[in-house]
């Protein structure tokens, strides 16, 4: 008897133990993790890229534009869309480098990319309380292990635009007009002074800072005096300020005068365009800051960020230069030009960085 009833209890707690089983929730499943492959793809899929313009604007036809172009051609490869995976801040004035810098920090962007050297001081501030996030620095040098400084030898091409003009000018006086009066844009002038003087040390140079680099209207009265002084071809590294001065060469070619300018960042032939096709731009000092924003993304998505580093780009490395194309340039000034750009490349030339 006691078997049987043992035998009836077992059955009972099988069935019970059945019944359980089937009625008890499955164990979820958890999620192997990705492997390394797995893990870079899912980054790249929501890497984000933010830029913050200097006060020249977007569309300055110069730095800032320049940027925002090696930025869009990123994205585009890429299949990015704008207001999503990349997006500008325009800053109006310097009281908006912090703010709009943090904008970026706060929605965690995985790269943060200012344009201009003016930007030195809010970075040093901002990176700091975003240890996490990435910013590049293009045109200056920030010391933080989430910083890479990105820099020009603007005074190497600026040497050779001095060379162009020297030979291109038939009153023999020259002008340069800077943005700003700062140590960077006397690196453009020095150059300039030097290609100048490298040729004829006869020519005249005359030079003026605006104390700007968003205002036009400035720049074309201070090209306006300059052409009236005799100088025939005008440098600007000056940002928005030098659409100015290139829209007062062409009312005065317009008019008959014979009178060039020189751009400056990009290459800005097309700005400088006449009713007749023709373009009162002589040539550019091209810096290249559409392959250092393009290059600073690809680098970050790669892993490969250069946090803490400083990349300078030279003549050696395309970094600055004259554009391919020069339409306005003979034949004898373009082999003028590369004469002196390959002294420059093996050092047998050192161009200054500093007005003496």
């Amino acid at each position: 008897m006691f078997k049987k009833v043992l035998a009836l209890l077992l059955v009972a707690m099988l069935s019970l133990g059945a019944l359980v089983g089937c009625g008890a929730p499955a164990k979820e499943q958890k999620e192997e993790p990705k492997n390394k492959e797995e893990q870079q793809q899912a980054s790249k899929e929501t890497f984000r890229v933010g830029f913050v313009t200097d006060t020249g604007g977007i569309d300055d036809r110069s730095f800032n534009q320049g940027t925002w172009e090696g930025i869009v051609k990123y994205a585009k490869e890429k299949g990015w869309e704008e207001g999503k995976q990349y997006k500008y801040i325009q800053s109006n004035e310097e009281a908006d480098y912090i703010p709009n810098l943090s904008a970026f920090g706060d929605e965690k962007y995985d790269l943060v990319i200012a344009s201009g050297f003016l930007f030195k001081d809010a970075m040093k501030t901002v990176a700091p309380q975003y240890p996490d996030s990435k910013f590049a620095l293009i045109d200056e040098v920030v010391e933080q292990p989430n910083v890479a400084s990105i820099v020009f030898a603007e005074e190497q091409g600026s040497f050779l635009v001095g060379v162009a003009a020297a030979k291109a000018t038939k009153t023999k006086k020259v002008g340069f007009i800077g943005g700003m009066d700062f140590p960077l844009i006397r690196k453009f002038h020095a150059g300039f002074v030097a290609g100048v003087k490298a040729v004829d040390p006869s020519i005249e140079v005359v030079a003026q800072y605006a104390g700007d680099f968003g205002n036009p209207g400035l720049g074309q009265q201070i090209a306006s005096t300059m052409y009236e002084q005799g100088v025939d071809v005008i440098y600007h590294a000056a940002g928005g300020t030098g659409n100015g001065v290139i829209n007062e060469a062409k009312n005065r070619v317009e008019n008959g005068q014979e009178v060039w300018v020189i751009g400056v960042d990009k290459d800005q032939y097309e700005d400088g365009k006449l009713s007749n096709g023709k373009s009162v731009v002589l040539t550019s000092m091209m810096k290249r800051v559409d392959v250092a924003a393009y290059n600073i993304i690809e680098a970050t998505q790669k892993g490969e960020f250069p946090g803490g580093k400083v990349t300078k780009l030279t003549l050696a490395e395309n970094g600055v230069g004259i554009p391919e194309k020069n339409p306005n340039l003979s034949d004898d000034i373009i082999k003028t030009i590369n004469e002196y750009k390959e002294k420059i490349i093996k050092g047998e030339i050192e161009v200054p960085t500093t007005i003496k």
